[in-house]
Order: structure tokens, then C-alpha cells, then sequence
């Protein structure tokens, strides 16, 4: 097995070498942080957003801002026709082999959290404790009404909206405008996440990235902060991210394969297992 990494070939024994490396570095570690982008979830098979072949060749982004949203009836009919599509998995999508591997490090009690860019709900259904996970653009497991904030489930609304045949539904309490709680384009990322990862990014020891590009910002500036107080950083991304070079592991491999490997390596140091 050959992989490409920053210009040079890395051989399989090379990247057996950072697996095992990474594995001692979770091991020694106090402060585990683990944050994950759309390279975890698209092997649940959810589609990527940006990637070639992702959501926006299919859907036009423009759609997706927060102001089209609360403005025009029309692009909230095309949202709910959008997530009636099931693209996003709903409650079908399943945790794959990277969820339950970053699961299992919490179980060996070396998880800090997860800062998530994803939206899906999966790492809370792989294990990892709802109050570990701090999800930066939202999740798409609920709904709220805009005017007098009742949650709902989307797998209800969903339901209720093909049951009634709506172009858009309401809220069943006021009549309110329905908003999935993702954050869109133009819409401030939730204030109590945001300071949260941002306190554990500069307060933990090992930070290791998956499956995110760190392109999308201010989510990208996690690793940044957790390098700047003297953390490790480890990256597990099949493409080349801004911060390859500052990486003390990187590791070109999907990230259920490499984590799954890298957990077995930390639980062997950890148990002789």
C-alpha cells in the first residue's frame, strides 16, 4: 500500500508507524480532544456537502442561507422537500467503524470531547456521552419553532408532512416558522458551543482531527487554538489540510479504518490486549 503525503510516498510500514505512534500518544495523554468533519459521516453514507459529486452539485447553496430561509416561503419549501429527501440518512443513518472507535476511546477513559462540524447525531448514537459532544453547526435531530421555541423531533415533522401532504409545515403549538436546528449559511454558530470548544481546544494535550479539511471557519480554528497552547496534533484525512505541516501524525486513510487501528494499537498499550 502506497499513499501520498506532502510530496513524498508513504509506504505501508510508514503509515503502520504513524498508527502506532498516534496509538502511544492517546495513551500518554490527559486530555484527549477529538474533532470530526464530513469524512466520518459519509461512511454512513451521508454525501458530502463540498466534495465533487456532494449536496451543492445537487442543491443550490444559495437556498441554504438563513435569510432566504426566514424570507421566502418558497426556499423553506424547497428546504422541506430537501430533508423529506432522507439525503441527509435521518434516523436510518447507522454510526460506522470511526464513531464507535472514537466511542471506545471515551470508554478507555481517555476522551476529553468531540467538536464536531456534523450534523447527523451519530456520535451520540455510537456511545459517546450527548454531553461529550459539541456540535458547532447544529443538528439536524430537531427542529424549533422561531417564534415560540418548541422542540420537535425532524423524524416527526418529516412524518407529520407526509401525512398531511404540506408544502411547509408549522408549528403545532403557535404556527410558527419551523427551523432544523443546523446552523445556515449566515446564521451565527451557537454561542455556547463555540465557547465550549473553544475552552476545550486550548486546554487539552492531544487534538486529533478527522475527517474535516479545516476549511470551514470559525470551526477550522479549533486545532489552531490547541496548537498555540502547546497540544499535540494528530490528522486522520484523506486529503491535505492547511495544517498537514504542523502535524506531529498524519494519516491519509479513511477515518474507519485508521481509527479502528489506531484504538486496538492505544488498548493494547493500555491492557496487553
Amino acid at each position: 500500500m502506497r499513499q501520498q503525503v506532502n510530496g513524498r510516498i508513504m509506504q505501508g510500514e510508514a503509515l503502520e508507524e504513524q498508527v502506532e505512534r498516534l496509538a502511544a500518544m492517546i495513551v500518554s495523554a490527559r486530555r484527549v480532544v477529538v474533532f470530526t468533519g464530513a469524512g466520518v459521516s459519509t461512511e454512513s453514507g451521508i454525501p458530502d456537502f463540498r466534495s465533487p459529486g456532494g449536496i451543492w452539485e445537487q442543491y443550490d447553496p444559495s437556498e441554504f442561507t438563513y435569510q432566504r430561509f426566514l424570507g421566502s416561503a418558497e426556499t423553506r419549501r424547497k428546504h422541506w422537500e430537501f430533508y423529506r429527501s432522507g439525503i441527509l440518512g435521518g434516523e436510518e443513518a447507522k454510526p460506522n467503524a470511526a464513531h464507535y472507535a472514537i466511542a471506545e476511546l471515551d470508554t478507555m477513559g481517555k476522551l476529553d470531547c468531540v467538536i464536531t462540524q456534523n450534523v447527523d447525531n451519530l456520535h451520540q448514537k455510537a456511545g459517546v456521552p450527548p454531553e461529550k459532544v459539541i456540535e458547532l453547526h447544529g443538528n439536524m435531530k430537531w427542529v424549533k419553532c422561531l417564534d415560540c421555541g418548541q422542540r420537535t423531533s425532524m423524524d416527526e415533522v418529516v412524518k407529520r408532512v407526509d401525512r398531511e401532504g404540506a408544502d411547509e409545515p408549522r408549528c403545532d403549538k403557535c404556527a410558527g416558522i419551523l427551523k432544523p436546528e443546523a446552523v445556515f449559511f449566515g446564521e451565527p454558530l451557537p454561542e455556547e458551543a463555540l465557547r465550549r470548544a473553544t475552552y476545550h481546544s486550548t486546554n487539552c494535550d492531544l487534538f486529533i482531527v478527522i475527517g474535516s479539511t479545516l476549511v470551514v471557519t470559525p470551526a477550522a480554528y479549533m486545532p489552531s487554538y490547541a496548537l498555540k497552547r502547546g497540544a499535540k496534533l494528530a490528522i486522520i484525512n484523506l486529503s491535505p489540510t492547511p495544517l498537514d505541516h504542523q502535524a506531529s501524525v498524519l494519516i491519509r486513510a479513511k477515518a474507519g479504518e485508521a481509527m479502528t487501528k489506531v484504538v486496538q494499537r492505544a488498548r493494547k498499550r493500555l491492557y496487553g490486549e
